[in-house]
Parts: C-alpha cells; sequence; structure tokens
C-alpha cells in the first residue's frame, strides 16, 4: 500500500520502529487539506501540505500506530495525480491512503464540514477535490 505520510512518519527512523518493511517512493504534495498541530499532526479542509509516499504491505501496523481502532486517526484513500493535478491512469490501481486525526481528540482548531460522524464527514470531503501529486 502507498500511504501519503505527513507527520511522524516522514522520518525514516520512526517509520523502522513501526514497521518492518517499507520504503519511501517519492516526495509529495496532498492538495486539498492542510496540516494542523496538535497533541500530533492532522489534516484539516484546504490547502496542500508536503509529505512523503511511504511504500509497505503492513497496514495493520500503520493503523495500529495511527489509533485506528480506537478512533484516534481515520484512514481514507485518495486518487494520485500527475503533476497537472489529473489521476494518473497508470496508478489508478494502487490508491494512496493517509491517516486523519480527529481534532477534538488531537486539541486541534480543525472545523470538518457536514454532519454525522467524523470518519464520514471526512471521508465525504476527501472525495470532492483532494489529491496527492508525486514530485
Amino acid at each position: 500500500m502507498d500511504v501519503f505520510v505527513y507527520g511522524t512518519l516522514t522520518d525514516p527512523a520512526r517509520a523502522k520502529a513501526v514497521l518492518d518493511d517499507f520504503t519511501y517512493r517519492a516526495p509529495a504534495v496532498l492538495d486539498g487539506l492542510h496540516r494542523v498541530d496538535g497533541e500530533y499532526p492532522t489534516l484539516a479542509p484546504g490547502g496542500s501540505v508536503g509529505g512523503r509516499v511511504l511504500r509497505t504491505d503492513d497496514r495493520a501496523a500503520l493503523d495500529r500506530y495511527e489509533g485506528v481502532e480506537s478512533g484516534l486517526y481515520v484512514r481514507v484513500t485518495v486518487p494520485l495525480a500527475d503533476g497537472d493535478g489529473d489521476e494518473t491512469p497508470s496508478d489508478s490501481d494502487r490508491p494512496v491512503e493517509t491517516y486523519v486525526g480527529d481534532p477534538q481528540r488531537l486539541d486541534a482548531p480543525v472545523e470538518w464540514p457536514g454532519e454525522g460522524p467524523f470518519a464520514e464527514r471526512v471521508r465525504s470531503y476527501v472525495a470532492g477535490d483532494v489529491t496527492v501529486t508525486l514530485g
């Protein structure tokens, strides 16, 4: 799986502590969301953020690290775009995922549009104009 990372997992030493096997595919930019710092970094609607695309087969280890089961972070799928912002057909079979932290639990000043549970609001927003561009 390819994962856009924008916080602690951009550091190779931290990634190695979490994952047995990984590589960094490339630097990247996530458009449509920006980083906000709380107890841990999270993402908020609008803007963009730089990071890296990490490749690993250990989704379970990442989910544990990010606290997905407890609802601390939600994992969402984001399309990979070419340099012009268009989805890249050759990579359409390998989407990029990223983790978005619950701002209330992270004490981060973020408002997500819509109603309903946090994960549903994030997924709904990300399904719009959010993309990852390798760079």
